[in-house]
């Protein structure tokens, strides 16, 4: 229960009642986020893969126009604006990588996904096209990022309008991914805890990984959550804020603070608000990284090399995408269409890597 000072907290902490504010149970319920591809339109997604694999197309220059979807593309224009001012999430299954080859299966997850947004920059490699893959690296260290790993990861969301996954291949077990609305979670934080709410609008210390663009610093100093033109924008990665702590310049964070993410980090485990998909094989997941955290559980993978758990990724900036903050463009500079540019380092070459580097 609400004290008397948590009820003037309260007062001026603003509650979201909108589209991007939904629970997992009653998303459970429903199946209007999944679409699995019809025959016709595996066919023109079969069409355009084929031309393009034939003329040898370098898979960074295919844009929208190249992947023509004559009956299929109103679906997804309809689908982009559902995750970009929606409940933010969609779920398409049945691209057929089971007859793919690596290449194939590339230009098809690449063609869907200009019909989103434009690919940019995921890492300091400069990788355009990601791959999400057990590496053997430790978590722990402080430059490796959990994509690499096959550990679990804690709810957080990407550097980009748009995140999106194709499933290759599934692993032996576990690798469940669950998605938590923020708009909800801030809900929550104002309802039963509006110290906490007051305190993740405040800036956090994030650290860059090692991957710092051109004028930045080996940290930023940014909100978990902020209220902008309406709508809560979230920036959640907690393992950066905790790795950020072993570089020079960054002050230890407070009590308050560590209670706060402890708190929100709690919320996004309560089964009452999160929402949990399987993988497929052929499964594409496309997530709004302003309004959805998102989480993977630990998996066991296969001891085979060519059955292990595979992934591609985007992360995709939306010219007709919402409004954001300022900080959020100023964080790693912007497209030539003015949304936020992914990660860019200084002198690395942009590139699509078909294969796991």
């Amino acid at each position: 229960m609400l004290n008397a000072n948590d009820v003037a907290a309260l007062e001026d902490l603003p509650i979201f009642e909108n589209a991007q504010s939904w629970t997992g149970p009653e998303m459970a319920r429903r199946s209007d986020w999944i679409h699995e591809f019809t025959a016709g339109e595996i066919d023109e997604i079969d069409a355009a893969v084929s031309h393009l694999d034939a003329l040898g197309t370098d898979i960074r220059t295919i844009d929208k126009s190249m992947f023509p979807l004559p009956q299929l593309g109103s679906l997804l224009h309809r689908t982009r604006q559902e995750i970009l001012f929606g409940k933010g999430f969609h779920l398409f299954r049945g691209v057929p990588v089971e007859r793919y080859n690596a290449r194939q299966s590339a230009i098809a997850y690449w063609g869907l996904g200009q019909h989103f947004g434009e690919a940019i920059s995921q890492n300091g490699k400069g990788h355009l096209l990601g791959h999400v893959a057990n590496l053997g690296l430790n978590y722990a260290d402080p430059e490796v990022r959990g994509y690499q790993t096959d550990a679990r990861l804690p709810y957080h969301s990407d550097l980009a309008d748009v995140v999106a996954l194709l499933c290759l291949r599934t692993p032996k077990a576990g690798g469940l991914s669950s998605i938590a609305s923020s708009t909800t979670l801030w809900n929550e934080l104002v309802r039963r805890r509006p110290d906490h709410a007051r305190t993740l609008l405040e800036p956090f210390h994030y650290t860059r990984w090692g991957e710092i663009p051109k004028g930045k610093t080996a940290f930023e100093s940014i909100p978990v959550f902020s209220i902008w033109r309406e709508r809560m924008f979230a920036n959640y990665v907690r393992s950066a804020i905790v790795k950020a702590q072993k570089l020079p310049g960054v002050p230890p964070m407070t009590q308050r603070q560590i209670e706060a993410l402890d708190f929100l980090d709690t919320l996004c485990a309560d089964s009452k608000l999160h929402l949990d998909m399987d993988f497929r094989l052929g499964d594409v997941q496309l997530l709004s990284n302003h309004s959805i955290l998102h989480s993977r559980t630990a998996y066991e993978d296969w001891e085979q090399p060519e059955k292990r758990r595979h992934l591609l990724r985007l992360w995709l900036a939306c010219p007709e995408g919402p409004e954001l903050p300022a900080f959020m463009y100023q964080r790693f500079g912007v497209t030539d269409s003015g949304r936020p540019d992914g990660i860019r380092v200084p002198g690395v070459e942009l590139v699509a890597p078909i294969d796991v580097i």
